[in-house]
């Protein structure tokens, strides 16, 4: 079987988004669907490529150099040698999102040519995985962010993350700079939602990496530990690794880090073995399908934690190959009050993660991702680029 053809198909998809407190009138992004395709019918696919998850499209430049430079070094290629090519990519520099999207495209077509779910591929541990909510930042005041709390757990979860303020200001209601950060209102987001939703509700925080000193950091840090909450994610600028290494040595509370760095297990592994972080973060766009497997069983020889980072297919595939004593949660979301997270993507039959009434996802069980693509619909929205 060898690669004849490499193709980014843009199309458009309505979405509603939230932003400083409030849900945006309706307005069309940017998808993308990656194909390869082979001499022998078989095909594979990725949808997104760029932001949260999997939601949104490949960028025009990425989808350029997908089809340009990228596409040559595949073209006549066995489709099942991912290894191969995802060291060549590593080795050409190409972006991490790019690497990401050709590495699970390739594990999408070969999962579907054997007729099973990536995670089955990849050796199955299990087939649903405990889901936290994650919030949107900036929902409303800390009396909003409890009241939200309070009916995600009555939906069913168990667990619930608050992403606070930053740019934007909680008093006035206004969007800021990144400076100064405000951790008192942040603090005081947090005793508000303990206190709604009582002691036995898991809480983790990420202001992610906005307290620009040590200082605001270790402050929250405290208040966190005070009020029980499970992990402190990404507090500081990743690019200050000694800050989080003493950060990590000074608190109680385990800090979980690097969200967002460049370099994939590179980076993270880095991070472990320097003790600035007591658990580790990932996501299939730092990597693939690939590199978040090699991340999980670096992670599980040093009995560290690795949190997958953000929601969608591939995650979960990751998430249905792995033991819950190395990637306990799912994120699901993100999500704010008034904000209808439940709906099915127009270009999908089915959504990716229905959640049951226990705080349980489901990894999908379809060949390949778990994708069920509803190509009429990306065919009547398809864009120029």
């Amino acid at each position: 079987m060898k690669i004849v053809g490499v193709e980014v198909i843009p199309f458009r998809v309505p979405r509603k988004r939230f932003n400083c407190g409030k849900v945006l009138p309706e307005a069309y992004a940017r998808q993308t669907v990656t194909k390869i395709i082979t001499d022998e019918g078989a095909e594979g696919y990725y949808l997104g490529g760029q932001g949260h998850g999997d939601q949104d499209g490949l960028l025009p430049a990425d989808a350029a150099a997908v089809k340009g430079v990228v596409k040559s070094l595949l073209m006549g290629q066995d489709p099942y040698d991912r290894e191969k090519f995802w060291r060549w990519m590593w080795v050409a520099n190409q972006k991490e999102n790019i690497l990401s999207v050709i590495d699970m495209t390739l594990w999408d077509l070969q999962a579907r040519t054997l007729g099973v779910p990536v995670h089955k591929l990849l050796g199955g541990c299990r087939e649903k995985v405990k889901a936290y909510a994650s919030t949107y930042p900036n929902c409303g005041s800390p009396e909003v962010y409890a009241q939200h709390a309070l009916e995600c757990k009555q939906r069913g979860y168990k667990a619930y993350k608050i992403h606070p303020y930053y740019f934007w200001n909680p008093e006035t209601g206004q969007a800021v700079p990144g400076r100064p950060s405000y951790v008192d209102w942040d603090i005081a987001c947090c005793e508000a939602v303990r206190e709604a939703v009582g002691d036995d509700m898991v809480l983790m925080y990420d202001p992610w990496g906005t307290y620009c000193t040590y200082e605001d950091a270790l402050k929250v840090g405290r208040a966190l530990e005070r009020l029980n909450f499970y992990f402190y994610e990404h507090p500081m600028p990743e690019y200050r690794v000694e800050a989080y290494v003493k950060l990590s040595r000074e608190l109680d509370i385990p800090i979980l880090s690097p969200e967002i760095a460049a370099g994939s297990l590179y980076t993270r592994a880095d991070w472990i073995l320097r003790g600035a972080s007591d658990m580790s973060r990932i996501d299939v766009l730092r990597g693939g399908i690939t590199g978040a497997t090699k991340m999980a069983a670096i992670c599980e020889a040093f009995g560290v934690k690795l949190e997958m980072h953000m929601s969608g297919f591939g995650n979960l595939q990751i998430l249905g190959a792995t033991s819950e004593d190395t990637c306990e949660y799912y994120e699901r979301g993100l999500l704010a009050p008034g904000l209808d997270y439940e709906q099915v993507e127009p270009y999908l039959l089915e959504m990716c993660d229905p959640m049951d009434e226990d705080g349980y996802v489901r990894v999908p069980q379809e060949p390949g991702m778990g994708y069920k693509i509803n190509w009429d619909y990306i065919n009547d929205n398809l864009l120029q680029e």
